[in-house]
């Protein structure tokens, strides 16, 4: 399923003339929202997603339902247009009505630039509830009270667990502490004769898999921000949380981890290192639960919260999900806001996808909707959806650079170029806050 890093962000370059460019009848100057399309009216919506495959057909499905409410509505669904196309789309000036993004890195991008138009006016004009919408998944769809997208869906992320390799460890339950999850990783790590890895038990390379920064850094209370608004990477805890990694890059020696890494399959593939038994423990989102269902039957795995640096942040974690926007310059903005709204608050629509793709609701009444398909491992996400501790994106006027160059300098800081990680990590805020100035946003 989408995922903030699957996108593969060329965006932020791209995306930085839009404000001065791609005109169009859905420009972000409109007086008003564009009005409504009657109930019998004929029109055709243009919508643009990266879906592909089952998960397209099941996205398919739910637009389809649409027409429950408008019956003269075509809609045209066409995947496979990532950030790149849409962004295209828009500076051409035939972007499509509804765009869908897989990630939300780039929301302050999206709204400070006016590559997606503003949804308050329709909010407001309709008494949208945005209530329903948990806070973390409404703060990754704004950006400084600009509301310009509505999420499909969301991920939450935690940790995997192979129960038959904790056992095999005496282990009878899931680390709750990054303490336990490094002696859990020692624990169940097995190394040839000649020290090469042959399962590790926990794989801390960052940019590999789901080892993102905003993915880790709830689990370690770190903030992206100073209280004045400025980047707060160099902070106690941004340096607790790689100097966990550290440790555990060093117990395998980072050329070993490196040739290990090397063998290990593709992220969305049968071949990936948890399906395979590689690998012991992992941090993923809850749509895993659906692949090792169908390509690793075989493997018996349990799900809990990721383990915290302290207790009392058990429980934390982080989201982010699908956003869907109507781009500057599309033909029928009017009707686009409908179909939004449509797959942002119908109940049973929401549900249906849910199941579908096995993602997690992201409205309140859908989460605990008796439809919604929940088993003991994908329980775990639900819980974690609705405790009230999840985090979302960072949001900044400069895309993903921010996350960018925190995820660089970690991926230095294992291979051991960093002499002194505070001063590296105050460097690296330099260049953030230099960026974000650039920007005049």
């Amino acid at each position: 399923m989408r995922r903030l890093h699957r996108a593969a962000l060329l965006f932020v370059a791209a995306a930085m003339p839009l404000t001065a460019c791609a005109a169009g009848s859905g420009g972000t100057g409109q007086a008003g929202p564009a009005a409504a399309p009657g109930q019998g009216d004929a029109f055709t919506l243009t919508v643009w997603s990266n879906y592909s495959g089952r998960e397209q057909d099941e996205v398919t499905k739910a637009l389809e339902s649409f027409k429950e409410k408008f019956p003269n509505a075509d809609i045209r669904h066409e995947g496979s247009q990532d950030d790149d196309k849409i962004t295209a789309g828009i500076r051409g000036g035939n972007p499509p009505d509804v765009a869908m993004s897989f990630t939300t890195d780039n929301i302050g991008q999206f709204c400070s630039s006016g590559s997606f138009q503003q949804l308050k006016p329709y909010v407001d004009r309709d008494g949208v509830d945005l209530g329903q919408i948990p806070d973390a998944v409404r703060s990754y769809t704004e950006y400084k009270g600009n509301r310009c997208a509505m999420p499909l869906l969301s991920d939450v992320y935690g940790l995997y667990y192979n129960k038959d390799m904790l056992a095999e460890a005496g282990l009878t339950a899931p680390p709750r502490t990054t303490a336990e999850l490094l002696d859990f990783a020692k624990r169940t790590t097995k190394k040839a004769a000649d020290g090469t890895i042959e399962v590790a038990g926990f794989l801390p390379t960052m940019l590999f898999y789901a080892n993102r920064p905003p993915i880790w850094a709830p689990n370690f209370g770190a903030k992206w921000e100073t209280p004045d608004g400025r980047s707060g990477l160099a902070s106690p805890e941004w340096a607790a949380m790689l100097e966990f990694q550290k440790e555990l890059v060093d117990f395998y020696g980072h050329e070993n981890l490196e040739r290990f890494r090397a063998g290990l399959g593709q992220e969305y593939s049968t071949d990936h290192a948890f399906h395979q038994k590689k690998i012991a423990m992992m941090i993923d989102g809850e749509y895993r639960t659906a692949f090792l269902r169908d390509q690793a039957p075989d493997v018996r795995f349990g799900t809990a919260p990721f383990p915290t640096i302290r207790p009392d942040l058990y429980g934390i974690g982080f989201t982010t999900g699908t956003i869907m926007g109507i781009p500057k310059g599309a033909k029928n903005p009017g009707a686009a806001w409908e179909l939004i709204k449509h797959l942002s608050f119908d109940t049973g629509t929401i549900v249906d996808l849910a199941n579908g793709i096995k993602n997690i609701p992201s409205t309140k009444a859908a989460l605990a909707d008796p439809r919604l398909e929940v088993d003991e491992n994908f329980r775990t996400f639900i819980d974690l959806a609705v405790s009230g501790k999840l985090q979302g994106n960072p949001v900044t006027p400069i895309g993903d650079a921010h996350i960018k160059a925190i995820g660089d300098f970690a991926t230095s800081w294992q291979a051991g170029k960093v002499p002194d990680l505070m001063a590296g990590l105050a460097e690296v805020d330099r260049q953030i806050d230099d960026q974000v100035a650039k920007s005049g946003k």
